[in-house]
């Protein structure tokens, strides 16, 4: 059972990002502000939601929040200041585009640095527990994988309409075919070292 708010009375955004572990593509994050009696009946963990069930949330969600914005930090700066700050970086960004200023951030997960002078909670699976994390979980991803049907029409050899990015078999076996393009994360290991090296000398 979600939680509508963590402190009654405080405008709360809640927060969470999407594609950390990829081995492509940006990471995207959502911050969302949802009125307190907001109730539905699907809303969950993006996760644990199908594909056509999270595109039929996101406009219900877009439609009654108070507020909602989208941050993202593309494979570029992911390798140059590491996945964990843009992760973050993409959460700051999606809060300093919200409306509606709030005056407490729920955060998903463990890791997060303080954005101005706001108070902020990281609650460890927050997507499965708090109302307004669990609807920024599913406008990250829909918009996160929006953006990679979009680049896998530029490189179909990689399968990102399917894989979205992550490191399935058949995605790493096409970066051992064909190598990492421009969307690659070239800081992460895109395959094992043999592999990789192999790639490399061809």
């Amino acid at each position: 059972m979600l939680l509508p708010y963590l402190h009654a009375g405080v405008i709360e955004a809640g927060c969470d990002e999407v594609g950390r572990g990829c081995l492509a593509g940006p990471v995207y994050a959502a911050a969302v502000i949802l009125p307190p009696d907001f109730t539905n009946a699907l809303l969950n963990d993006s996760k644990q939601l199908t594909e056509r069930q999270r595109y039929e949330l996101r406009p219900i969600i877009e439609r009654e929040a108070i507020a909602w914005a989208v941050g993202v930090c593309d494979n570029h700066e992911i390798d140059r200041m590491n996945i964990l700050r843009c992760s973050i970086e993409a959460m700051h960004r999606a809060i300093r585009g919200l409306k509606v200023r709030p005056e407490a951030l729920l955060i998903d997960g463990n890791r997060f640095y303080r954005f101005e002078d706001l108070p902020h909670t990281t609650i460890v699976k927050g997507d499965g527990k708090m109302m307004s994390i669990a609807a920024a979980s599913v406008l990250a991803k829909t918009y996160r994988d929006d953006y990679m049907k979009q680049i896998d029409q530029e490189f179909p050899q990689y399968n990102w309409k399917v894989n979205k990015g992550y490191p399935t078999r058949d995605h790493r076996a096409a970066i051992a075919a064909s190598g990492p393009c421009h969307y690659h994360r070239m800081s992460f290991r895109l395959l094992p070292e043999a592999d990789m090296q192999l790639t490399l000398d061809m």
